[in-house]
């Protein structure tokens, strides 16, 4: 027999055997029978750390209509966004099953090629999982073939269109011309019906998109159903190709009481952390899941009471943050970003990123001791300071401090000091351990920072200005980036999700991650907090001294009392605390847009730019900010144990930038001396009280740099001086989007 003979035979008995096998899987498979469980849903539980208190419970039951309810160009828009040879095929697309098989073969992610009665089988029966598998395609494919013989093409769309998820909580296409449109589905136009079909292909995705003020995708896909729609009847709806994606009336967005009050912030910043592990807000809607966060409820709370009560009667556009985390592990355990999501849908404790000010100084502090120097050592404070790159760098009131050590520099402030350190250590290396800490990380997000951690960003702009806090963070960035002192100088990075467990059988879904990291030493964290003690026991900080229980922190407050900081920690619990005032103006910047008791604009159709403005003196790193944490710790810390910190280490050898050497007992006396020797003399604390006088705040402070250089002339001119408003000053947005799934009012999101 001739070669090419016997190679047709053998490929022929291959091809027969092939076919075989083929033929007794789909023989062998047989139709399920059982409809899903969530088909019906099954609602998930958010609990707060005890596993056993819920915050809430999210689950969405459909509203199923029959065929004859469903009008012709929505089963239309929706064959053409998702199957156009819906009515004619077989319950497979061939065409898409052989891209489906290439992209499986040669390793790419197995994809697409799914009918809408793939579809329909996938999402009704139980029995046929979601796996991205051959072998669950294989199955959903003869199932689906099986399916089509059965049951006529009516029947199937129907239950397909009771079933599907069109994002916003709304299962079936009922409940979602409800959701986007506020009215019934036998009363859709053709270009509603397109705008619903087209988010069936990713309705998280788009939930995200659109709450960020972003429909391009959307749009696109509107574009895309109903240019389809004109291929399969272009008689009926080639007319509406070209109909406004932008006359669309959608029903004015009400954020569901489920995120009403605290509870809303808590679910905005779960749904967020699961969705970037993979668990969207779909499965949650639908597959019965028990999600445990880090959240104290009891701490939630007061961190709310102790704000309001500490706030109370101040301008609405001045906002208080808190986040605390457990050091050990990385759990946030309570955060205040406002009273009311529904009202204010700004995560302030994730998502607003201020200048972090000399708050930020503990990791000039700590790249130094790891560079080998010791808290011995002594550095001029002399003020002004100029260095490469950066305008002049000035002290809280020019003031020179003469030759200092390192705990009298932190205690005081001294910016001076700290821009040499980071000069001798680097300012890459400062940089180094802060990142390593997690600070910076959100301002990624902001197109400000192009993408940069904004500690990078504030090195390369700033330059030695991020010795003193140019660099823009997050409260919860600055609680969990403490930790790393807190916790003998490891960093586990923080999170809200404890644990996701299935209801039905206590699968875990999802277990708690908290990889941990040896940033700096522990030697250099006991010598740190030693620094940090001196803030609270005789410097900056002696609002937030708890007794006999320690505390260790740092106050910051930038130019202008802008940004205000208190970041402190006991042992156990490390919180941070930020307060700034922003303002909504008119597009052109010269007029104030009215607001109400949220610091949101009264209209909330207005369009409006937000500014940053000074606050009152008082409310100064060492002032409002310090006291709230104070009031905050004092109520959380009751039942803990009384812990100490490790003693102080000495690790290090001197290194003495200051000349002369400076003597044991300098003289004339040194005015931040132990206030034992000077009962009478009072710290500055940021600079956060009312002018030292008693008096009305003035505009221009005695002790503010900006009384002696108003045309802005650098670093200096604030409270403590961290950030000036010279050229290369951070670019500092005040609030980013928040891309999340949770909904936002809208015209409501500073």
């Amino acid at each position: 027999m001739p070669s090419w003979k016997l190679v047709m035979a053998s490929g022929a008995v291959l091809a027969a055997g092939v076919f075989g096998m083929v033929a007794v899987a789909y023989a062998n498979t047989p139709v399920p029978t059982v409809p899903k469980a969530d088909v019906n849903d099954r609602e998930s539980i958010i609990y707060y750390r005890d596993g056993k208190t819920e915050i809430a419970r999210i689950g969405t039951k459909r509203v199923p209509v029959t065929i004859d309810k469903i009008p012709e160009h929505v089963q239309d828009a929706v064959i053409a966004a998702e199957n156009r040879s819906f009515r004619e095929d077989g319950g497979i697309d061939f065409s898409g099953m052989a891209r489906s098989v290439w992209s499986t073969v040669s390793g790419t992610q197995v994809q697409g090629a799914s009918t809408i009665t793939q579809q329909y089988v996938r999402n009704y029966y139980e029995g046929i999982s979601k796996d991205v598998s051959i072998q669950r395609k294989v199955k959903e494919i003869f199932v689906a073939v099986k399916v089509s013989r059965e049951l006529d093409k009516s029947e199937i769309l129907t239950r397909y269109l009771n079933t599907i998820y069109f994002g916003d909580g709304a299962y079936g296409i009922q409940a979602a011309a409800t959701t986007f449109f506020g009215k019934n589905v036998w009363q859709l136009t053709v270009p509603e019906a397109a705008y619903l079909a087209g988010r069936i292909q990713n309705p998280s995705r788009f939930d995200a998109l659109e709450k960020a003020k972003n429909f391009a995708a959307t749009k696109e896909r509107y574009g895309y159903v109903l240019g389809g729609m004109a291929t399969m009847n272009s008689a009926a709806y080639g007319k509406y190709t070209s109909a406004p994606f932008e006359e669309l009336k959608f029903k004015k967005s009400k954020s569901k009481e489920i995120y009403r009050g605290l509870r809303g912030y808590m679910l905005n910043i779960v749904l967020r952390e699961l969705e970037s592990r993979h668990i969207t807000e779909e499965e949650l809607e639908t597959e019965g899941l028990k999600v445990v966060t880090t959240f104290d409820r009891d701490m939630m709370l007061a961190a709310k009471k102790v704000v309001n009560a500490k706030t109370k009667g101040l301008d609405p556009t001045i906002h208080a943050t808190v986040a605390s985390v457990d050091p050990k592990n990385g759990r946030v355990l309570a955060f205040y970003s406002g009273d009311d999501f529904i009202e204010s849908s700004v995560n302030r404790a994730f998502d607003t990123t201020k200048q972090a000010a000399s708050a930020f100084k503990p990791y000039v502090l700590a790249a130094w001791l790891e560079a080998g120097h010791s808290l011995n050592s002594y550095v001029d404070g002399k003020s002004p300071i100029k260095m490469p790159g950066t305008t002049p760098i000035q002290n809280s009131g020019n003031q020179s401090f003469g030759a200092i050590d390192m705990v009298r520099a932190m205690a005081s402030s001294v910016n001076t000091v700290f821009v040499q350190m980071g000069d001798v250590v680097t300012l890459e290396e400062v940089a180094k351990v802060a990142k390593a800490a997690g600070v910076g990380e959100q301002a990624k997000i902001n197109p400000s920072y192009r993408g940069m951690n904004g500690v990078d960003y504030a090195v390369e702009e700033q330059k030695y200005q991020v010795t003193i806090g140019s660099a823009s963070v997050t409260a919860v960035e600055q609680a969990a980036g403490y930790s790393i002192f807190a916790n003998e100088g490891k960093h586990v990075p923080w999170h809200t999700v404890k644990e996701v467990k299935q209801i039905k059988d206590g699968l875990v879904l999802l277990p708690e991650l908290r990889p941990e990291r040896q940033v700096i030493s522990p030697d250099s964290a006991a010598d740190a907090t030693v620094a940090m003690q001196a803030v609270v026991k005789t410097g900056t900080g002696t609002a937030a001294n708890l007794g006999t229980r320690p505390v260790a922190g740092k106050t910051g407050t930038n130019n202008g009392y802008k940004d205000a900081w208190f970041v402190g920690y006991t042992p156990q619990l490390v919180t941070a605390v930020g307060m700034s005032k922003d303002v909504p103006y008119t597009p052109d910047g010269k007029r104030r847009v009215k607001v109400d008791k949220y610091g949101l604009p009264k209209n909330d159709k207005a369009e409006v730019i937000w500014k940053e403005e000074e606050m009152p003196a008082f409310i100064g790193g060492g002032g409002t900010p310090t006291q709230i944490w104070h009031d905050y710790m004092a109520i959380v810390t009751a039942k803990d144990e009384v812990v100490q910190f490790p003693p102080k280490a000495g690790v290090g050898i001197p290194k003495n930038l200051a000349t002369p050497k400076p003597s044991p007992s300098p003289t004339p006396r040194d005015p931040f001396g132990d206030d034992t020797e000077n009962p009478t003399f009072e710290w500055p604390d940021d600079e956060g009280d009312d002018n030292g006088g008693g008096g009305e705040p003035q505009d221009c402070l005695p002790w503010d740099g900006s009384c002696d250089n108003r045309d802005g002339g650098g670093v200096g001119e604030g409270t403590e001086g961290d950030v000036g408003n010279s050229r290369g000053t951070a670019v500092t947005p005040t609030l980013t989007p928040t891309p999340t799934p949770a909904p936002t009012p809208s015209g409501r999101r500073p």
